[in-house]
């Protein structure tokens, strides 16, 4: 692969984009307006949110370049390593940005195109700056993270169709309260990497973690468990899965034992309050996600 290909792909951090959009397209499909069978409309779902998803993270990455070179892990990043310039990076994510929002706009919807839009803006301009000033950053960038969920929801509303917003909310919150644990086990991991760039993720004071941190941490996977019952136990209509079949129960268990599995996790951490603890918490959500969906789907179809 040329290396100005793997140059731009680092530039929309091609593995997280892929697992962004993922969420997204599980989402479209747990829809009850989408067909299994719509290969295109999958097609045009990846690509448009691959576009979206690539042009917030070019932003990112065009925004903290001289944050990116004081940090181990990010300091090889294009625009950090001067391979990209900022002008270019920039450039290149107005580009996909706008690309990838009139593709949701014209494939499926305004809804989507308009969410689409609003999270590129939150990621690039209201949660990226503030990594700088407060922990709160990270419930900020949790809503433009959980944002697909809804957008591939809302791409599989059709005129007179069952346009129903219920399953993709659901979907939002699990999504929504997953990122807390995670990313506060992200900041652990990398405090020191965090430290030298200046930002302030860790609750409750920004900088070093505390046993309040882990507390934190063990308080939203407690949430996880209750937002994860949502999808089989809805109190506003019919259910996202279907408990009375086999698929149903079984998706029910596997997803309760992963949320239990998070729980465990974020207890050792706070028992042990080491980088050990947090890394293991860490590799939990980055396993928890993709099993959880396809669970999910896997039952909702």
């Amino acid at each position: 692969m040329p290396a100005i290909v793997r140059d731009y792909m680092e530039l929309t951090k091609f593995t997280l984009s892929f697992t962004v959009v993922f969420s997204c397209v599980v989402c479209y499909l747990l829809s009850p307006n989408s067909r299994l069978s719509a290969i295109v409309k999958i097609i045009e779902l990846f690509v448009a949110g691959m576009l979206v998803t690539g042009a917030a993270n070019a932003l990112n990455e065009a925004a903290e370049k001289e944050t990116d070179a004081l940090m181990k892990r990010t300091a090889a990043r294009p625009v950090a390593s001067n391979k990209i310039s900022r002008k270019h990076a920039m450039l290149f994510a107005l580009i996909t940005g706008v690309a990838g929002i009139i593709l949701m706009w014209y494939c499926f919807n305004g809804q989507a195109a308009l969410l689409s839009a609003i999270g590129i803006f939150l990621y690039a301009y209201i949660y990226t700056p503030l990594k700088k000033v407060n922990s709160i950053a990270i419930l900020i960038g949790a809503f433009p993270g959980a944002l697909p969920c809804l957008i591939g929801w809302v791409a599989s509303f059709i005129p007179g169709g069952n346009n129903n917003w219920q399953g993709g909310i659901i979907m939002f919150l699990m999504q929504f309260v997953w990122q807390f644990p995670h990313f506060w086990a992200i900041a652990w991991v990398a405090q020191e990497d965090y430290i030298k760039a200046g930002f302030r993720l860790l609750p409750p004071h920004g900088e070093k973690p505390t046993r309040k941190t882990a507390m934190q941490a063990v308080f939203y996977s407690v949430m996880m468990v209750l937002v994860g019952l949502l999808p089989f136990f809805s109190v506003m209509g019919n259910s996202l899965i279907d408990m009375q079949t086999i698929g149903g129960k079984i998706s029910f268990v596997i997803v309760l034992l992963c949320n239990l599995g998070m729980v465990i996790q974020s207890l050792r951490l706070y028992k042990n309050m080491d980088v050990k603890s947090a890394r293991r918490v860490m590799f939990s959500s980055y396993i928890y996600l993709p099993i959880v969906l396809l669970a999910l789907l896997f039952a909702g179809k």
